[in-house]
């Protein structure tokens, strides 16, 4: 049943809005979140938002709009929401929870020591750059899963809106331009990309017009054919090919024994939340909440709001729940698992040992172990909230910008460079700088540790989904958003404006966004034994999207100003 009639859509880009954390801010400076009752969605771009705000419009549900979104992204933001990737989805229908896990896999001819030299150092760029670095792509696979566990519109229904972004052209906004300028190096380094996203040898201006066949091509099949489109048949030699050309192993036979995973979600309570987030691949999910099961222990809602004890604390349990990731990988190696660091256990043990008035050293931080347990008993990002109260929480990756920069010839798809993911050398810093053990080494089929976190949490008739893109910060800028709007009860916008802080364990840092604490805060942090550094760049801070039904059923949404994003709503026109 199509419910356009009598709806309108509203959606816009968000303005960028500072406020100095050390004071007491006015909820007025930030701009209100758009709000509505026929649904909601937020994403990068604001062709993708109107791609999933027209799905509701036509009756689709959460999951219709979140893959259509997330197609319509793979057009409109080929630096991170591509079918050459893969991802994460957590779903509420009614009061039941599933996550899908569509993460990339290693491709069968994948081995241990790939990326080290005959030294036994890692190679630059040998897992960052080209097919070598490219894992098993699990999007395909993966959205049409999602869809057809979930989705009520057809399939061909709601793979069309991209496939016509793609084939008729869509507007270059401002951030694409930038981000394909920044990535030059990168993109003319293969021919076959610099043929799609350079025309002319040069970066398409923002405001022009970009047209891309061969993508709306394959988007055509896979909406008859379905994810065999990809993974089997002409595309599938494809990626071979190009892959074997630049010294890839990724195989047709990996694309065609690709499969995406159901699980179990990871369920947690919060400050009077129900929340639930993916289990390993992803590691975001047990950081979220460790987070928020330590800061209920340490009674961070009671501590004054922009003060050097909150930042102090978040430090401190990140600190911790990052250390703890260092055992966390694929679910068939990792040495622990969500129910062993979430334990009560485990989490009063990791309190206990943060003290209020002073930095612990990360050297002195170690990770969890079994002693522990037996001593203690541890990129793109889309929200969707449908008019019954359905959810979605979806985040998709190529991991690095434009993945391994290239492009599949006669398919249009980037790769990905999912594998930096993986710990080449167990023990030391990958490109975001965290360092993983042998749980997450490189093996064939394995899928590599992610630090996505999409999270979905209820409290009666309300709901918060949210998510971010931004590597190793992922989890904690998302954490900050929930906590934004539960603990401090933000307006959806504000919350994610705020400027956030991020620790990791290692290096150990507290990395801080411009004007996220007052110079106060500063001396005092520093004080007690902190490191920190600001997170110059628009490049280095997180992004966050989210979607929010507040108590009566009002729908909002928010976009992050850092992107940017745009949120949009549907909203009953009265009278009609």
């Amino acid at each position: 049943m199509r419910v356009s009639v009598g709806f309108r859509v509203i959606s816009g880009i968000v303005a960028i809005t500072a406020i100095l954390v050390g004071s007491d801010p006015v909820q007025g400076a930030h701009p209100q979140s758009v709000r509505g009752s026929g649904g909601a969605v937020a994403s990068a771009e604001r062709a993708a938002t109107d791609v999933g705000l027209q799905i509701l419009l036509d009756g689709g549900n959460a999951v219709d709009a979140a893959v259509a979104t997330a197609l319509a992204l793979a057009v409109v933001h080929p630096g991170a929401g591509n079918l050459g990737g893969g991802g994460f989805a957590v779903v509420r229908f009614g009061t039941e929870v599933d996550t899908l896990d569509f993460r990339e896999t290693a491709p069968a001819a994948a081995s241990r020591d790939m990326y080290l030299g005959s030294d036994g150092e890692p190679v630059p760029d040998r897992s960052w750059v080209g097919p070598l670095a490219a894992g098993v792509p699990g999007s395909p696979v993966g959205l049409y899963e999602l869809h057809g566990r979930y989705g009520r519109l057809p399939w061909q229904r709601v793979v069309s809106p991209a496939e016509r972004l793609a084939g008729d052209g869509f507007v270059v906004s401002e951030r694409l331009a930038r981000e394909i300028t920044g990535s030059l190096e990168l993109l003319r380094r293969f021919p076959e990309t610099a043929d799609v996203w350079l025309p002319g040898g040069s970066p398409p201006a923002a405001g022009t017009v970009m047209r891309l066949p061969q993508l709306a091509a394959t988007l055509r099949n896979y909406r008859n054919d379905g994810p065999s489109a990809l993974t089997q048949g002409a595309a599938a030699v494809a990626i071979e090919m190009v892959a074997h050309r630049y010294g890839g192993v990724l195989r047709a036979e990996d694309l065609a024994a690709y499969r995406a995973v159901w699980r179990s979600p990871v369920l947690f309570d919060a400050f009077g939340w129900k929340c639930a987030s993916m289990s390993l691949p992803s590691s975001g999910g047990i950081i979220l909440g460790q987070t928020f099961g330590m800061l209920e222990r340490l009674s961070w809602a009671e501590l004054p709001r922009f003060g050097a004890d909150r930042a102090h604390l978040l430090a401190e349990v990140w600190r911790r729940s990052f250390a703890d990731r260092y055992r966390l990988g694929d679910p068939r190696t990792t040495q622990a698992d969500a129910w062993e660091l979430l334990a009560s256990s485990w989490l009063d043990r990791r309190a206990r040992e943060i003290r209020l008035h002073r930095a612990t050293s990360s050297d002195k931080v170690r990770p969890w172990t079994e002693e522990d347990l037996r001593e203690a008993a541890a990129t793109t990002h889309l929200s969707v909230i449908d008019a019954a109260g359905n959810a979605v929480a979806l985040t998709t990756t190529l991991n690095g910008r434009f993945g391994c920069g290239l492009l599949v010839p006669g398919v249009g798809i980037l790769l990905n460079n999912e594998m930096d993911d993986f710990a080449a050398a167990p023990g030391r810093p990958n490109e975001y700088g965290l360092v993983q053990g042998e749980a997450n080494a490189v093996g064939a089929g394995k899928r590599m540790l992610s630090s996505m976190a999409p999270i979905v949490a209820w409290r009666g008739e309300e709901l918060l989904v949210l998510g971010a893109r931004g590597g190793s910060k992922i989890p904690t800028s998302t954490a900050q958003v929930f906590l934004n709007v539960v603990v401090d009860r933000d307006d959806l916008q504000a919350a994610v404006d705020r400027p956030r802080v991020h620790h990791q364990w290692r290096p150990d840092i507290l990395m801080v966004e411009p004007d996220s604490l007052s110079p106060e805060t500063v001396r005092v942090l520093t004080q007690r034994g902190h490191s920190l550094e600001e997170m110059a760049t628009a490049g280095q801070q997180p992004k966050v999207n989210a979607v929010q039904r507040l108590p009566g059923g009002l729908l909002a949404a928010a976009a992050d100003p850092r992107g940017p994003g745009v949120a949009g709503v549907v909203v009953p026109v009265p009278g009609l």
